[in-house]
């Protein structure tokens, strides 16, 4: 097999198996190629999976080693299509009722949902991460998003118990701005213990649901490493009961007569 064949077909086999570590020795077999020919395939496919930012190529040494495509994306192009987001959304038209914005139409969006993918996983590069978890509904597609990339399974908490998925963990809790007790609900099934899980949500106001979200994990022994949300309202900040958090855009004063809303990037571009 010629390089440039092996090339295509190697880069493939990363990007479709992304945080899986794979021996050297299954390349060698597949492609029909020495030790030392494979080696060179992944410096060259490294070189440039950093070059085009999009992540890089780990390798592990000793007889259990191998390689593994960690993703991690060019922030400024994250930055830049935050920036553009803001403008979509800075249209009076979205503005709701409580102060909510209409954001369903992005939501709903592949090539915008697998930009929000990348911002996420970016964000949160540094931890590892074994699984994705949000609540339903509209953070159900943002967290696929970002645990395709990972390649961990998604954990959705329900608001309503279901019959159909046997026997699980509920906790009553209290939402942020409205004081109101609410139910949140996770099958025993969906989530091992002891795992490590990212919190993944669409909006956030005081924080009272991803707070219920963290209570109800606690029940499931598992470490939350991030907290990201797609967007979070400013004008909540005095009353916010979630402190370690990473927002993409920041909603602030939305005036529901006049119409006007400010949309910015949120703490995605404080951190480093």
């Amino acid at each position: 097999m010629k390089r440039s064949d092996r090339l295509v077909g190697l880069t493939n086999y990363f990007i479709t198996h992304p945080q899986q570590l794979t021996q050297l020795s299954y390349f060698t077999e597949r492609f029909q190629a020495s030790k030392s020919s494979i080696s060179e395939d992944l410096d060259i496919i490294n070189e440039m999976f950093q070059l085009e930012g999009i992540g890089a190529l780990e390798r592990v040494a000793g007889a259990s080693g191998g390689s593994m495509y960690v993703p991690k994306f060019n922030k400024s192009n994250s930055v830049s299509f935050l920036q553009n987001i803001c403008k979509e959304l800075k249209d009076p038209s979205r503005i709701l009722p409580g102060g909510y914005l209409y954001m369903s139409d992005l939501l709903g969006n592949p090539k915008i949902l697998k930009e929000i993918g990348k911002a996420f996983v970016t964000a949160f590069s540094d931890k590892q991460i074994d699984a994705v978890v949000t609540v339903e509904t509209k953070g159900i597609p943002i967290a696929y998003a970002m645990a395709e990339f990972l390649s961990v399974p998604v954990v959705v908490i329900r608001r309503n118990m279901r019959v159909t998925e046997g026997s699980s963990v509920s906790i009553n809790y209290v939402s942020g701005r409205s004081q109101r007790i609410q139910t949140m609900v996770l099958p025993k099934r969906n989530l091992q213990e002891g795992l490590n899980v990212c919190i993944i949500d669409d909006f956030m106001k005081a924080g009272g649901t991803v707070n219920g979200m963290i209570s109800l994990l606690e029940e499931f022994k598992a470490t939350v490493v991030g907290i990201g949300v797609f967007a979070e309202a400013e004008d909540e900040e005095n009353e916010r009961i979630i402190d370690e958090y990473t927002s993409l855009i920041k909603v602030a004063n939305v005036d529901t007569k006049s119409r006007q809303i400010d949309v910015s990037i949120g703490s995605f571009d404080e951190k480093q």
